[in-house]
C-alpha cells in the first residue's frame, strides 16, 4: 500500500451557480494548500443574526477541486481518499461522478474512488457548506489533512493495525497486534503477516508472524502476541512510544509495510483510587480546547496543534478535553509525544438541535459511523484515556435520553473496551423545562417543600428556586444539586464509567453518599473558581480532576469572558460581546499562545509554581464599577509600563500559595497582606503608579519563599521579533511562529498599540497574523496588524526548502528581521 499526502495542488472558490453564470465569466478558483479554512478570509458581518456565536463570520458554500495524474500501473488498484475533516456537509465527486459524502464537519471519513478514477488525468471535486449550524467559530472547507491510499488487491485495511497491551508487569508486557487483511481480488489468497516491535530507542524487542488465508470480500483478522521484557511505559511524565512495523508478504514478496506507534500503559479506575496509569493515581489538570488555531482559523496545520499542546503543558495542564468534537490526528500525535491525556468527545448534539441547521439533523442516521470512525482512528493513541459521547445534551434528563446514552456507551465499548466512557452533563440543561417552570413567580410560599425546590442560598430563609442566585454559577449549582436533577439524570449517569459534570461541583461530595460507586469528573468549570474546584478534587478520591472552560481562547462565542464597564458604548448581551468582539475571552492562554494572568494563578493553585505572580489592573479603569461574568478573569496585565499614569492610582494583584506577600514599589514597601489557600491564593494592593519596578515577595512562616517582579519599559520603542524555532521542515505541515513585541533596550515590554507590518521573502508565505485583541476589525489574513498590549504574532508557512526571511516594520522603529531555515525532512 502507498499512503501519500494529498494536500497540495488544490483550488477553491465560493460555490458558483452554473446557471447564473451562463453567458458570464466564471468565478475564478484560487490556489490553496490544504489544510485550508475558507471562512477565515470572509468579511465579518456586524448585522449577522447571533453573530457573536461565530465571531460574526458568515456561513457559505465552497467548492474545491484538484487535478491529479494516476499512473497506468495504479489504475486497476484500490484507490481510497481519506479526509480527516471537512466542514461541513461534504459532497465528493470524482471525474464528475458522485463518490461520497459526510454530514459531520469533524468526522474522518474514507471515499473509495476505485471505480471512478482512470489512468492519466483525474479531477476531485469537493463541496462544503456551513449555515447557522455552529455555536462557535467552525471554519469551513477542507480544514484538515487529506491522504491518498493506493492499495494492492490484497492489503492491510486502512485502519488495519490495532495494538493493545492487555497485561503489563514491570518485568514483562504482553503486546497484542490485531491485524486486518482485506482481499479485493476474485480468488482466495494466502499471505504472511510479520510484525516487529521496537522500543522508544528504535531497538527491536519482539517479533511474530502468522500465515493468513483471506477469502474474497471477507476481511481476515489475526492477533499476534508479543512479549516485551522490562517495558518502557508510557505516562504523562514519561511519554515513551513503541512502534509496530507490519509487513505483508504475498507469494513470498513484500507487498506492503506499515508502522503504527503506541504506548505500553495500564489504565485502572475505581472510586477509592480514582484514575490510575501504571498503578499511579493521576489527577487530571484539564483544559477544554476548541479546534480552531486562532489567527490561522480552523486550518489544522500539524505544527499549530503541536505548539498548543506544548504551551498547555508548560502552563501546568496534563489533560485536554476536545470540545465538542473529535480532536485532530495532529493534536493526538502531539499528545502522544508530549505526554498529554485526552478526552476525545464525539458529539455536541444528539436528537435535539441547538442551532437551526445543526448536527442533530443527521445524528440518527450517522452516529454509529461517526463513532466507528473516531475510535478506529484513536485506538493506538495512548494519550486517549476517555471517550465522551456528548456535551450538554438536553436529552440526558429524559428516559429517551437514557436510552440514547446507553446505545452510544455500549457502541463505544464494543469498538474499544480499553478506555472509559463519559458524558459531559449539564444539570440545568437536563431539566431545563422543569427549571423554567420552577423559576416562575409563585403567588405564595408553599406549606411543604417538594422535590422541585432547591436548597436555600446561604443566609436565606426563603427556600426554593426563587432564591436570588449571585451569578450563573450559583444558579447552575443550585439547580444541579436539586433532587429533580438527581432523579432525572440517574439513568444517563448510570450508563457511564465516569460521570462528567459541567458546572455541577455542588454534587461532588453529596454524590459520594448518594451514589457510592459514582466516579466524577469536572468536565467543564468556571476559570475563576479553580481554587475551590481543585480543593474538591484533592480531597475526594472519586473526583478525577477538573477541566476549565477554557485552557486556550478561541474564536466565536464572542465575549463570554469579557469584563463589562459602565461606559461600554455597546454593552451587548450579558454573556456575549458586541461587534467587533471575535473571541470568547475566557482562555488561560490567548489565541496567539500568550499566557494570561489566570494561567499563572492556576499554576499556583495546582502547586506547580513556588514564586508569586503580579498582574496589574488597567489604570485607565481604576475606580470604575466592573461587571465580571462567570467565565471572566480580572482585566489585568502583567506589566508595569503605564507611562501616562504616573502618580495615579493603580491596583496590583498578587497570586501566591504562601502565608503572606509583601509588595515593593521601587524597593519601598507598600505593605504585607495575607494570601494562600485561606484567601483564595490572591490579594490586591491599591497604590500609586511610579515608573521603575514593582516586586512581590512571598513569605511562609516569616521566611521568604520566592519573589517576582516587573519593570517599566523606558526610552525609545524598539521592535523585537523572536521565532519559536529557527529550523523547520520544508513541508506545508510545519509553521514558524514569530512573536513580535514593542520593547525597550533591556527587553521590557511597552503596553501600547502600534501598527506593525510583516514581509516574507524566500520559500514561505504568511499564513496568518494577529494579536490577542478580543475586539478588533483587523483581519488575520492581512500582513499589517496593530499590537495589543505590545504584542502581535505572525505565522509563516514554508513553501519549499531554503531560508525564509521575515522582516518586521513599524512607524518610528528600526526594522528587524528573523531568518527561518526550512530544510527537507530526512
Amino acid at each position: 500500500m502507498s499512503r501519500s499526502s494529498f494536500n497540495g495542488g488544490w483550488q477553491y472558490r465560493e460555490k458558483s451557480n452554473p446557471f447564473a453564470e451562463m453567458g458570464q465569466a466564471a468565478v475564478p478558483y484560487q490556489d490553496v494548500t490544504l489544510p485550508h479554512d475558507a471562512m477565515i478570509a470572509r468579511t465579518r458581518d456586524p448585522e449577522l443574526p447571533r453573530g457573536a456565536w461565530t465571531a460574526h463570520y458568515p456561513g457559505g458554500v465552497y467548492e474545491y477541486r484538484k487535478l491529479f495524474d494516476l499512473p497506468e500501473a495504479e489504475a486497476g488498484k484500490r484507490v481510497v481518499l481519506e479526509f480527516e475533516g471537512v466542514y461541513r456537509d461534504a459532497v465528493i465527486h470524482v471525474n464528475g461522478d458522485y463518490a461520497g459524502q459526510r454530514p459531520s464537519g469533524y468526522a474522518r471519513f474514507l471515499v473509495d474512488a476505485s471505480d471512478l478514477v482512470r489512468a492519466g488525468r483525474n479531477e476531485i471535486h469537493v463541496e462544503a457548506r456551513n449555515h447557522q449550524d455552529g455555536r462557535w467559530y467552525t471554519g469551513a472547507g477542507i480544514y484538515r489533512d487529506v491522504w491518498l491510499h493506493v492499495l494492492e488487491p490484497v492489503h492491510l485495511a486502512v485502519d488495519g493495525i490495532r495494538v493493545r497491551t492487555p497485561d503489563i508487569e514491570p518485568q514483562l508486557a504482553v503486546v497484542e497486534a490485531e491485524i486486518t487483511v482485506v482481499n479485493d481480488s476474485a480468488a482466495t489468497r494466502t499471505v504472511e503477516v510479520r510484525t516487529e516491535i521496537t522500543d522508544p530507542g528504535g531497538r527491536a524487542v519482539a517479533s511474530s508472524s502468522v500465515v493468513v488465508t483471506v477469502l474474497p470480500g471477507e476481511p481476515a483478522v489475526s492477533r499476534l502476541r508479543h512479549y516485551v521484557d522490562e517495558p518502557a511505559l508510557w505516562s504523562v511524565d514519561t511519554p515513551q512510544l513503541h512502534t509496530t512495523t507490519v509487513e505483508l508478504y504475498d507469494d513470498g514478496r513484500l507487498s506492503e509495510s506499515r508502522m503504527a506507534r503506541f504506548g505500553i500503559r495500564r489504565l485502572q479506575l475505581d472510586p477509592a483510587s480514582g484514575l490510575r496509569i501504571n498503578g499511579e493515581t493521576v489527577k487530571l489538570r484539564g483544559a477544554c480546547v476548541h479546534h480552531d488555531n486562532g489567527v490561522i482559523g480552523a486550518a489544522t496545520i500539524a505544527r499549530a496543534d503541536e505548539r498548543r499542546v506544548e504551551i498547555l503543558k508548560q502552563a501546568g495542564f496534563n489533560a485536554i478535553r476536545s470540545s465538542h468534537n473529535p480532536v485532530s490526528t495532529a493534536m493526538l500525535d502531539a499528545c502522544d509525544r508530549l505526554g498529554m491525556l485526552v478526552i476525545d468527545e464525539a458529539f455536541d448534539m444528539w436528537t435535539t438541535g441547538k442551532t437551526e441547521f445543526g448536527a442533530a439533523l443527521h445524528f440518527v442516521e450517522w452516529w454509529e459511523r461517526d463513532l466507528e470512525s473516531m475510535i478506529a482512528r484513536d485506538f493506538n493513541h495512548p494519550s486517549v484515556v476517555l471517550y465522551s459521547i456528548g456535551n450538554e445534551i438536553p436529552e440526558t434528563g429524559t428516559p429517551r435520553g437514557g436510552v440514547w446514552g446507553r446505545r452510544l456507551a455500549e457502541k463505544v465499548r464494543a469498538l474499544d473496551d480499553t478506555r472509559f466512557v463519559t458524558n459531559a452533563v449539564n444539570g440545568l440543561l437536563a431539566v431545563l423545562p422543569d427549571a423554567v417552570e420552577m423559576m416562575q413567580p409563585k403567588p405564595e410560599p408553599k406549606s411543604e417543600p417538594t422535590d422541585t425546590d432547591l436548597p436555600p442560598a446561604a443566609g436565606d430563609d426563603n427556600p426554593g428556586i426563587n432564591t436570588l442566585m449571585s451569578d450563573l454559577g450559583d444558579l447552575m449549582n443550585g439547580i444541579g444539586s436539586s433532587e429533580i436533577v438527581t432523579r432525572k439524570t440517574a439513568e444517563s449517569f448510570g450508563v457511564l464509567d465516569v460521570a462528567g459534570m459541567n458546572y455541577l461541583d455542588g454534587r461532588y461530595e453529596t454524590d459520594r453518599e448518594l451514589f457510592p460507586n459514582r466516579i466524577i469528573l469536572g468536565t467543564e468549570t468556571f476559570p475563576a473558581r479553580i481554587d475551590r474546584y481543585w480543593d474538591l478534587v484533592e480531597r475526594n478520591a472519586h473526583v478525577l480532576g477538573d477541566f476549565t472552560w477554557t485552557g486556550w481562547d478561541y474564536l466565536g462565542e464572542a465575549g463570554i469572558g469579557r469584563v463589562r464597564y459602565p461606559d461600554d458604548e455597546h454593552p451587548g448581551e450579558p454573556l456575549s460581546g458586541p461587534y467587533p468582539w471575535l473571541v470568547a475571552g475566557c482562555g488561560d492562554i490567548d489565541i496567539t499562545g500568550w499566557r494570561r494572568p489566570a494561567s499563572y494563578y492556576r499554576e499556583i493553585v495546582y502547586g506547580l509554581r513556588a514564586e508569586p505572580y503580579i498582574a496589574v489592573q488597567r489604570p485607565s479603569r481604576h475606580g470604575q464599577q466592573v461587571e465580571v461574568g462567570p467565565w471572566a478573569w480580572s482585566d489585568s496585565v502583567a506589566s508595569w509600563s503605564w507611562g501616562d499614569f504616573e502618580g495615579r492610582p493603580v491596583v496590583v494583584e498578587v497570586y501566591s500559595d504562601a502565608d503572606e506577600v509583601e509588595l515593593l514599589v521601587n524597593d519601598r514597601s507598600i505593605g504585607r497582606r495575607p494570601v494562600g489557600p485561606d484567601h483564595r491564593f490572591r490579594t490586591a494592593f491599591d497604590t500609586l503608579y511610579e515608573e521603575g519596578a514593582v516586586t512581590a515577595i512571598a513569605y511562609r512562616d516569616g521566611v521568604e519563599t520566592g519573589r517576582f517582579g516587573l519593570r517599566s519599559a523606558t526610552g525609545p520603542v524598539l521592535l523585537r521579533a523572536v521565532v519559536d524555532r529557527a529550523v523547520i521542515r520544508a513541508d506545508a505541515s510545519d509553521l514558524a511562529f514569530v512573536e513580535i513585541s514593542l520593547v525597550d533596550g533591556e527587553g521590557h515590554r511597552f503596553v501600547e498599540e502600534r501598527q506593525v507590518t510583516v514581509a516574507v521573502t524566500g520559500p514561505g508565505v504568511l499564513q496568518g497574523m494577529g494579536s490577542g485583541n478580543p475586539a478588533t476589525e483587523e483581519t488575520f489574513t492581512s500582513a499589517t496588524h496593530h499590537t495589543y498590549d505590545g504584542r502581535v504574532v505572525a505565522v509563516v508557512r514554508p513553501s519549499g526548502a531554503g531560508k525564509i526571511g521575515v522582516t518586521v516594520t513599524a512607524a518610528g522603529c528600526a526594522p528587524v528581521e528573523v531568518v527561518v531555515d526550512a530544510i527537507e525532512p530526512s
